[in-house]
């Protein structure tokens, strides 16, 4: 009997390539179709539906008819491997802390009804797609190859990687540091995803920091949500080397087969 969970294909790391790719090409095409200045996105209701929501509604079309294809939901949404220690909670709390008292402590009086709402629905899609593209189908493509420290490591490089773009439709040379300010920050949620065990945690609190960043800006984002992000990034690196380590077996570890008797 086949098992409603089965992948109908096996993981591997050009097939999450494939994924990745095919979603870019989807995003950054609406964006250049409809001629997208990246530091205007928030102007207004206009730029947020033709740079915000359209795109990511495209891209989330894109990228639920790929893993829908390769079977790979399940593994995608729910962590196989064991769980983070639960003291590993407190990083992500102190995120959502964070953006919350920068949109309660912000000047959003610029927004109107519509454009709150389109600021919602953009970012959740965000959440939504860059989570299932880069934590989600991409780690499951990434473990049928690399220990948790690559896993790691490769994901959220793409998840930087992601937004290098950015840097030709309007950020500048700037927009690279953007590279490494993303590399911290998905360090986080995939310490989330781990701690949790779903994906759907991560959704919900990247779409919350993308929200709030878009909606309002205190400083304490940067100031304090990027140094909670690099501490939990050194708790991923520190917990993903040991998982790494502990999944090796040397070939001189292993327990000396006892020859056959001929009979």
């Amino acid at each position: 009997m086949t098992s409603p969970h089965r992948r109908r294909l096996a993981p591997r790391v050009w097939l999450g390539a494939v994924a990745y790719l095919t979603y870019l090409a989807v995003f950054y095409g609406v964006w250049i179709a409809n001629g997208i200045d990246y530091p205007r996105i928030g102007d207004n209701a206009d730029t947020l539906w033709k740079w915000y929501v359209a795109p990511t509604l495209a891209g989330a079309v894109v990228i639920s008819i790929i893993v829908t294809v390769y079977g790979w939901w399940r593994p995608a949404l729910f962590e196989e491997r064991k769980r983070m220690p639960k003291w590993a909670w407190a990083f992500p709390v102190i995120l959502v802390a964070v953006t919350l008292a920068n949109l309660l402590l912000g000047d959003t009086s610029r927004f109107t009804p519509t454009m709150w709402l389109l600021l919602a629905a953009g970012s959740l899609l965000v959440g939504f797609n860059e989570e299932l593209l880069t934590r989600g189908q991409l780690i499951v493509a990434l473990r049928s190859r690399f220990g948790e420290l690559g896993v790691w490591f490769f994901s959220t490089l793409l998840f930087g990687l992601l937004h290098l773009p950015n840097t030709i439709f309007g950020t500048g040379p700037l927009g690279v540091s953007q590279v490494f300010i993303t590399f911290v920050i998905g360090s986080a949620l995939y310490l989330l995803r781990r701690v949790s065990g779903t994906l759907i945690a991560a959704m919900a609190l990247h779409a919350l920091w993308d929200f709030s960043s878009f909606a309002a800006n205190t400083g304490l984002i940067p100031v304090i949500g990027l140094p909670i992000s690099a501490a939990a990034m050194i708790a991923v690196i520190i917990w993903t080397r040991k998982e790494s380590n502990a999944d090796k077996t040397p070939a001189d570890t292993e327990s000396p087969r006892e020859p056959r008797q001929e009979r």
